[in-house]
C-alpha cells in the first residue's frame, strides 16, 4: 500500500513551488486579455492561394490606418488577426484590402467593445467566486454526519484549497505563455477553469466520500492510516478516469482548430493537477489539519 500521507511534505513543497511560480508569473507579467474582455477585433481568413509573409499582411492594414494589428500564423494557410474595435465598414476595408494579396476566405469575425469587455472580465470573476462559496456549502452539508475526528466544514476548506491549487497552476502556466508566445485568455478560458473547478471537485470528493465510509466502518488505526487506506482505494479510478479524459483532449489538442487547441490544453493541465491533488493534496490536508489539533490539545494539557 501505497504511504500517499506519509510523503505529505514532499507533495506540499512541489505544489508551492508551482503555485508560487504561477503567482510571481501573474504579478510580474499578468494575464493577456484577449478581446472577450479587453475589447476589440478578431479576423480569421484563410488565403486560398497560400499565405503571404506577416510583414505584407501588416503592411496592406498598415495602409488602411486602422491601428496596429497583430498578425497570426494558423494551419497551413491561415491568419489570425487582432486589432481595435472594428465596424462593419472597416472591417469589409480589411477584407478588400487583403484579397489583393491572394484570394481569401473568411472563416470569423469577432469584436467586443471596451465597456463589454470590461463587464465580461467582473461576471467571469463572480462566476468563479460564487461556485467556490456553492461548493464549500454542498461539501459542508453533504459531509455534516461526518464530524468526528475532523469538523463537516474542513472538508468543504479543504477541496477549496485544493481548488485554489487545481486552478491557479494552470492559470499561472497561461500567463507565462501569454508573455512569450502571446497565447491570450477569453471566454473559453473561464468556460475551462469552470470546468476543472467542476471535474476537480468531483474527484476529491469521491476521495473524502471513501473516507467517510471507512470512518464509519472504523478502519484504520488512526485518521491517517484510514485516510491512506481511502486514497489507496480510489487512486487507480481517479487515475483511470482522468487518463480517459485525457486522452480525449490530447487529441482535440492535436487535431482540432485553432480556436479550441488553447481550451483543450487548458482542461488537460487543469485535469492533470486536479487528479494530483485529489490524491496527494486534499486529503492530506484534512491529516495536517487533524495532526495540528492534536498537537494543540497536547500541549495544553502539559500546561
Amino acid at each position: 500500500m501505497l504511504n500517499v500521507v506519509g510523503k505529505r511534505k514532499i507533495f506540499y513543497t512541489l505544489s508551492l513551488a508551482l503555485i508560487g511560480a504561477g503567482i510571481f508569473s501573474m504579478i510580474f507579467w499578468g494575464l493577456h486579455f484577449g478581446i472577450d474582455f479587453r475589447g476589440g477585433s478578431l479576423i480569421e481568413i484563410d488565403f486560398l492561394n497560400g499565405r503571404p509573409e506577416a510583414s505584407a499582411i501588416k503592411s496592406k492594414i498598415a495602409a488602411l490606418d486602422l491601428g496596429e494589428a497583430a498578425v497570426q500564423p494558423v494551419g497551413d494557410n491561415g491568419v489570425i488577426i487582432r486589432m481595435k474595435d472594428l465596424d462593419e465598414a472597416a472591417y469589409q476595408k480589411v477584407l478588400q484590402s487583403l484579397n489583393t494579396l491572394s484570394p481569401i476566405e473568411e472563416k470569423r469575425f469577432d469584436s467586443v467593445g471596451p465597456v463589454i469587455g470590461g463587464e465580461l472580465k467582473q461576471r467571469a470573476y463572480l462566476a468563479i467566486s460564487l461556485v467556490l462559496i456553492l461548493i464549500i456549502i454542498y461539501i459542508a452539508l453533504a459531509f455534516r454526519k461526518v464530524s468526528r475526528p475532523v469538523a463537516s466544514w474542513k472538508y468543504g476548506v479543504a477541496a477549496v484549497i485544493a481548488l485554489f491549487h487545481d486552478v491557479s497552476i494552470p492559470t499561472g502556466i497561461f500567463s507565462i505563455l501569454g508573455h512569450y508566445f502571446g497565447v491570450e485568455i477569453d471566454l473559453l478560458f473561464i468556460t475551462g477553469l469552470l470546468t476543472i473547478l467542476g471535474f476537480s471537485v468531483h474527484d476529491t470528493i469521491v476521495v473524502f466520500d471513501r473516507i467517510r465510509e471507512n470512518l464509519r466502518k472504523g478502519m484504520g488505526k488512526s485518521f491517517e492510516e484510514t485516510v491512506n487506506i481511502s486514497i489507496n482505494q480510489t487512486i487507480t479510478r481517479s487515475i483511470n478516469t482522468s487518463l480517459t479524459v485525457f486522452l480525449t483532449l490530447l487529441a482535440i489538442y492535436i487535431f482540432g482548430g485553432a480556436s479550441t487547441k488553447y481550451f483543450a490544453l487548458l482542461l488537460m493541465l487543469g485535469i492533470f493537477f486536479g487528479t494530483y491533488s485529489s490524491i496527494f493534496v486534499a486529503s492530506s490536508i484534512l491529516v495536517s489539519w487533524e495532526a495540528w489539533r492534536q498537537k494543540r490539545i497536547a500541549r495544553k494539557l502539559r500546561h
